[in-house]
């Protein structure tokens, strides 16, 4: 039976409640509060959902993710990347991302990612928990990604590219600027053929709860400012 949220508690329910169609649903409404943000993570949950609907908050089983040891560079986007088509930087313009992430797809019907969750997520950033990855040609956005990092786990939550491998480019910069700065694993949430291609794989909801308990609180060396 799915639970429903109090906005006066930030208690979620167990992860083990989640329901299994549709898979991985765990609660619904609530509020998009930093510090409802940041519980929900730590607990091994997001939101995802889409205008019109209450907040829905997911923890699926299995659970995609990228073991920064297990990134996989096929040759020809290593040669790409080596050719220097892009700029990378962190933190430089995090609005200009998520807004970017929130444009719309030719696959997909609307977004999720609404203007209350930029507003959010934003706020996240302004704290310190939320991080972006801009990918720049001839100092034009062209690809890009936004997460959280916490402890020595980076949870993923969007990508976007205007160019050739852009969002690839972005990616793999950020895997192994975490790899160097002690992250033992990113948060994929969702399995696509674009992550796949790049090693992530899946894993049981109670191993990345267990991770969660083990590296939450463990410090990095994770610099955000280049």
């Amino acid at each position: 039976m799915l639970t429903w949220l109090s906005r006066d508690s930030l208690t979620f329910p167990a992860l083990d409640k989640a329901l299994r169609d549709p898979n991985g649903l765990l609660a619904a409404g609530g509020d998009l509060s930093a510090e409802r943000l940041v519980q929900a993570y730590r607990h091994g949950c997001f939101p995802w959902y889409q205008d019109g609907q209450p907040i829905l908050w997911w923890s699926p089983d299995p659970r995609t993710v990228l073991f920064p040891d297990e990134l996989h560079v096929s040759r020809s986007l290593r040669k790409f990347i080596r050719q220097g088509h892009y700029q990378v930087s962190f933190d430089q313009d995090f609005a200009a991302v998520i807004k970017a992430c929130a444009a719309p797809r030719n696959y997909a019907d609307g977004t999720w990612i609404t203007d209350s969750m930029q507003a959010a997520y934003l706020k996240l950033h302004q704290q310190g928990f939320a991080h972006s990855v801009e990918v720049r040609q001839n100092g034009e956005l062209v690809g890009g990604l936004y997460g959280l990092a916490m402890g020595r786990l980076f949870f993923g939550e969007s990508m976007f590219s205007r160019a050739d491998n852009a969002s690839k480019v972005g990616f793999v910069t950020l895997v192994e600027h975490l790899q160097q700065a002690g992250f033992v694993l990113i948060d994929c949430q969702m399995p696509t053929d674009h992550l796949h291609s790049l090693g992530a794989r899946a894993i049981a909801r109670a191993t990345f709860a267990d991770y969660l308990q083990r590296y939450l609180d463990q410090p990095s060396s994770a610099s955000w400012v280049c």
